[in-house]
């Protein structure tokens, strides 16, 4: 029951997709979005107007694995793995719906979160069924390198050098709580997690540490990259095939249910 100060019960939904088929999570004028096609059909499964509020906002190409947003229904639904099961008939393979929560009316998808994961991956050589899903890169790159780039940018710094320009954030401090390079095989992986992340500033870094990799970039070069605040003096941004959202975290007393598996279920790996 909905108190009478309260006039919605908000929920949480879990999902992940495959960014190949959509042009990101945000809904535009015109072209096919994450966001656009659950708005739709969750309106069609309750009868009322859904606009649903995403964790973030994923570019165009860039994958989920596990991403959270949050709704509100006026009717409180009855069953929620019920209606998980309906929505997911709604898609075919490019959305997964995995679960549907009840949350406290103040708790919001991406105001709410305490950290977010991404993994990025880069193929060695021709990958022909995980092209889709990743940075076919054939010279072999110097992990070494890499891992020492990515650890000067673990802890809080200005990331105006791999952000994108003209955005409307307030500020572009970001604390960063690990970030590293592992070897994977046919795969190098490349996992960062932290408060909040600006607009491309994951596949900016992993262009950068590309270039540290290659021989053309140096650690200290890092530190001067991230020093002068400047998005034309870090290197390219990697493809957005590469990118996956793989975990957002949220304080446990959001939530009015307490699920027998904690939300999220498991640490996501691309």
């Amino acid at each position: 029951m909905l108190s009478q100060s309260t006039a919605f019960q908000r929920y949480f939904i879990e999902l992940a997709y495959n960014g190949s088929e959509f042009h990101g999570w945000q809904i535009q004028p015109g072209v096919p979005t994450v966001q656009e096609s659950i708005n739709h059909a969750l309106t069609c499964l309750t009868g009322e107007v859904v606009n649903i509020v995403g964790c973030g906002r994923t570019d165009t190409g860039v994958h989920a694995s596990h991403f959270v947003a949050h709704f509100d229904l006026t009717t409180p639904c009855s069953d929620t793995d019920k209606l998980c099961l309906k929505l997911g008939r709604f898609f075919r393979g490019s959305i997964r719906i995995d679960r549907i929560v009840k949350v406290l009316p103040d708790c919001h998808a991406r105001f709410s979160a305490t950290s977010r994961t991404y993994h990025y991956l880069i193929g060695r050589g021709r990958q022909p069924f995980l092209a889709p899903f990743c940075w076919e890169h054939s010279p072999e790159l110097d992990l070494l390198v890499m891992n020492q780039m990515a650890e000067l940018i673990i802890g809080q710094h200005d990331f105006t050098s791999f952000s994108k320009l003209h955005t409307d954030t307030k500020t572009n401090i970001c604390e960063v709580y690990e970030a590293g390079w592992k070897d994977e095989g046919k795969f190098l992986v490349f996992r960062i997690r932290a408060d909040r992340f600006l607009r491309n500033m994951v596949r900016a870094l992993v262009g950068t540490m590309v270039e540290g990799g290659k021989g053309h970039l140096n650690s200290q070069e890092m530190i001067q990259i991230m020093e002068a605040k400047n998005r034309s003096a870090a290197g390219m941004s990697a493809p957005a095939q590469g990118l996956f959202l793989t975990r957002v975290d949220y304080p446990p007393e959001s939530f009015l249910v307490n699920p027998t598996v904690p939300f999220p279920e498991l640490i996501r790996k691309a």
